[in-house]
């Protein structure tokens, strides 16, 4: 979009007169946005201040640029406002409809932030966990219209700038589900993860593949995109409200036939990065292992889990 004086590209008015928004060469008094024929409006209440991206974020509505699909952006935050800026910074606003964050009760004043940014924004009146957290994500998302929906943690680890290829993956009709994967390519040591990390990593996802008769790089990336039909399915209300949930959403989606396509992701480990310790990494991985062995029964017809149960 270009920005000239009154009459094409950005205008600026005073009282009521506010922005408008129209793709280089339309006549003047024609409003809209690539072929969707709108016009945006921010008005004397918009705060003082607010960049003209925040601004777009806040008013531009349902654009449903890729495919017609309605995307959705969820973010699940604890104690994410020294990173939150600079994550939503980065998100391709031109092809995204609706970004949602979820504060679980953080202690700092990522809810404050995420509403200043002009995000959506749901608080828990108590921590419910990161499973919690997530189940909160995927249903209001649903109940906003959202056909894709791509969780993307909010404490800068992973890039956003990856959205783009992740939302055409899901919008092209050839998968279900994708993961954004640090394991591919050479990232993930690069990027700072713990060697420990890395080879449990690597374990886990050999474990797993066996059993899952998958063929996945990994299974523990917190970057990763539904479409609608997916999220309609799984009963997400089985899994846990712990970390292992990423890992049990996972398997119910290849349980059910679900297809699951991979992109490389580069990953950055620094001191404000979310990350658990040594000991719910254990409890992590062993949940991991567990999912992954009733999975196997329940295809060798000895259900043992209501994970998987139709």
């Amino acid at each position: 979009v270009r920005g000239t004086r009154r009459g094409a590209g950005i205008t600026h008015g005073t009282h009521g007169a506010g922005w408008t928004l129209r793709p280089p060469g339309a006549e003047s008094g024609v409003g809209g946005y690539l072929k969707f024929h709108r016009t945006l409006a921010f008005h004397d209440f918009t705060p003082v201040g607010m960049s003209l991206n925040k601004r777009l974020n806040k008013d531009r509505g349902d654009c449903r640029v890729i495919e017609g699909q309605k995307i959705a952006i969820v973010l699940p935050a604890y104690n994410a406002a020294k990173t939150l800026e600079k994550t939503v910074s980065e998100i391709p606003r031109d092809i995204i409809d609706d970004i949602i964050l979820t504060d679980d009760f953080s202690r700092d004043n990522t809810a404050q932030l995420a509403t200043e940014l002009g995000l959506h924004v749901v608080r828990h009146d108590k921590n419910m966990g990161y499973g919690g957290n997530q189940k909160t994500c995927y249903s209001t998302a649903l109940e906003r219209g959202a056909d894709i929906v791509i969780m993307l943690h909010p404490d800068y680890q992973y890039s956003p700038r990856l959205l783009r290829a992740m939302c055409s993956m899901l919008t092209s009709g050839h998968y279900d589900v994708v993961i954004a994967s640090r394991i591919l390519g050479k990232g993930a040591l690069k990027g700072g993860m713990p060697l420990y990390k890395y080879i449990a990593n690597r374990c886990l996802t050999l474990t797993q593949n066996i059993l899952m008769n998958a063929k996945l790089s990994e299974y523990h990336t917190g970057y990763r995109g539904w479409t609608r039909k997916v999220l309609e399915t799984l009963p997400l209300n089985r899994c846990s409200d712990d970390f292992v949930f990423d890992n049990q959403m996972l398997a119910m989606a290849i349980n059910d036939g679900f297809l699951v396509g991979e992109i490389s992701c580069p990953t950055r480990y620094f001191e404000e990065a979310s990350s658990i310790n040594l000991q719910r990494s254990i409890i992590y991985g062993l949940g991991c292992l567990r999912t992954s062995a009733q999975f196997r029964l329940q295809k060798l017809g000895i259900p043992c889990s209501n994970l998987f149960k139709k």
